[in-house]
């Protein structure tokens, strides 16, 4: 029996690479029934017409048509679609790139991969479509609302000893917050907790339990702005590398990121084109020996929090 390939079988487009469905045995006749119910939320008429334009292919890149017999046990590939995404105004500026190695200073308000109701708008999307190179990955991530430093590896090959360093705590990061003002971090102090994802929510929660993330967190400077507010900037090294573990240990401490629409507590969400009140986190650098040349490697975003 011949071997059913995973990898696409055409080329990105605009930077975007197919997804792809399986189709399973049962009851369908026609290929039309099997997408209209795996998709239920897509309109009929887009989908058939979206066939008829052969977006959606077999494993061996054969555009399939409206009306074709359904075939079991293979993979289609089609090319998400969103609509009216919203376009991120900010540029990308890229800061280092090698045979191996990209470094990019990510604005605030880009999501770093596909997802949801972001399809092009993303960094790794901008980077494929401008390097021309669908073998572009990211080695880590940051939230759509943080700026900075964000590393992508350009070799597939190269890819997982990047990102073991991740994973085994070999990356020194540092980051810059703006957030309220309070006595019990004026001199600096290390917060640690044990953090878990809320079922069915994107937002985390600290519970009782044995510490798994861990932030050192320095007060570089306090002033009062003309809102009445008793601001600082922080600066967070992070010991480890929880979801949203930052700004759940601000909020924590009494300190909430401004312009977080997460912690203390989620508020509604913003539209997409609102870009107002950047959230005032920037991920500042990254330093690491490259594991695979022994070189020291150091990362710093030039970018500066509006409030700081």
């Amino acid at each position: 029996m011949t071997p059913i390939s995973n990898a696409p079988p055409v080329p990105s487009r605009n930077g975007v690479s197919p997804s792809k469905v399986w189709c399973p045995r049962g009851p369908w006749t026609s290929l039309d029934a099997f997408l209209l119910e795996r998709f239920p939320h897509m309109d009929p008429d887009v989908l058939r017409e979206r066939l008829a334009r052969g977006d959606i292919l077999d494993q061996s890149g054969v555009p399939q048509q409206p009306g074709s017999s359904y075939q079991p046990d293979r993979w289609l590939w089609y090319f998400r679609m969103v609509e009216n995404e919203a376009v991120v105004p900010f540029k990308m500026p890229v800061l280092y790139v090698d045979d191996r190695l990209i470094a990019v200073d990510k604005p605030h308000f880009l999501a770093t991969t596909p997802g949801g109701r972001y399809l092009y708008e993303t960094a790794l999307t901008r980077l494929r479509r401008d390097f021309a190179e669908d073998g572009i990955s990211p080695i880590h991530r940051l939230d759509r609302e943080t700026a900075g430093i964000l590393l992508f590896c350009r070799d597939p090959a190269a890819r997982g000893a990047y990102q073991s360093l991740f994973q085994q705590g070999g990356i020194e990061k540092e980051y810059e917050a703006v957030a309220p003002f309070q006595d019990k971090l004026a001199n600096g102090l290390v917060y640690s907790s044990c953090m878990k994802e809320v079922p069915g929510r994107f937002v985390m929660e600290e519970v009782a339990g044995e510490p798994n993330s861990s932030t050192e967190i320095l007060c570089e400077r306090q002033w009062h702005n003309g809102q009445g507010q008793h601001l600082a900037l922080y600066r967070l090294r992070p010991h480890s590398g929880r979801k949203h573990q930052l700004r759940v240990h601000l909020s924590s401490l009494g300190a909430p990121i401004i312009n977080d629409v997460f912690y203390p507590e989620l508020l509604p969400e913003r539209e997409a084109d609102d870009f107002s009140q950047p959230l005032q986190l920037l991920a500042r650098h990254i330093a690491f020996v490259d594991p695979l040349t022994g070189q020291p490697r150091r990362f710093s975003s030039q970018r500066q929090l509006e409030l700081a």
